[in-house]
């Protein structure tokens, strides 16, 4: 199993049995049927609600209030980049996060799902097991990433010309705050950051927070959006 989703399923498996309310959103009715059955036999987590395209998804989202929306991204009457765009940017919504879902590993849609709002995204032939513990690690806030595409697909959307890039500021970060940037940016979990800058896990958890703040992100997915369109990650580690 790869590290990264070995390292969410930890996490998981540590975090308290509070109910996570999840609304799943994707056009396929076995599908919706699968997450549902999935989801309500997996203790503290129960599916609140079934939405069979975006418009009806943002219409639930703003009923029910979520704690995680399983947004599949192609869906008719609205797709789900506009639909996450509309969830995330309304101001009663904060506390709603979206976890996109994806059938293909280069979805041309991905990298927009996630600067429209999206805290990470799956493949829907994830285990059973990777996409509880993601569900699980998306409603504490933080962000999950598919790791055997995230660097590929990213670097992939965020290829513009510098000239036109709307690049973020990162002149107030620490040399040590850009070297963990660049390592969540290539896919690294807070323990491998830890090892390879041979700087302890609480450390890291610091330099991640403060990043966060600094860069004015929801959550990790949006830090590797950051490393991306600043350039920071094809640059790499500064020297």
């Amino acid at each position: 199993m790869n590290s990264s989703y070995q390292q969410v399923r930890e996490e998981a498996r540590g975090m308290a049995d509070a109910p996570v309310r999840v609304l799943i959103a994707d056009d396929q009715a076995l599908l919706r049927g699968s997450f549902r059955l999935l989801i309500d036999s997996t203790p503290g987590m129960k599916a609140i609600a079934e939405a069979e395209d975006g418009a009806r998804a943002v219409q639930l989202a703003r009923e029910l209030k979520p704690d995680v929306v399983l947004m599949d991204l192609r869906m008719p009457v609205m797709d789900g980049i506009a639909a996450t765009r509309e969830i995330c940017s309304d101001e009663t919504l904060t506390a709603v996060r979206v976890l996109a879902l994806t059938m293909f590993d280069m979805d041309e849609y991905v990298y927009p799902a996630l600067q429209a709002g999206a805290s990470g995204f799956m493949l829907k032939d994830v285990s059973p097991a990777d996409l509880v513990a993601g569900i699980r690690v998306i409603a504490t806030g933080e962000g999950v990433l598919a790791p055997t595409v995230t660097r590929r697909l990213i670097a992939n959307f965020s290829r513009t010309d510098e000239t036109t890039r709307a690049a973020p500021r990162l002149v107030g970060l620490t040399k040590r705050e850009q070297e963990v940037l660049v390592l969540i940016a290539n896919g690294l979990s807070n323990a491998e950051i830890s090892g390879q800058l041979v700087i302890s896990l609480p450390t890291v958890k610091t330099h991640v927070s403060s990043l966060l703040a600094k860069l004015h992100a929801r959550d990790r997915a949006q830090l590797v959006i950051i490393a991306y369109e600043s350039g920071l990650a094809e640059r790499g580690m500064p020297t």
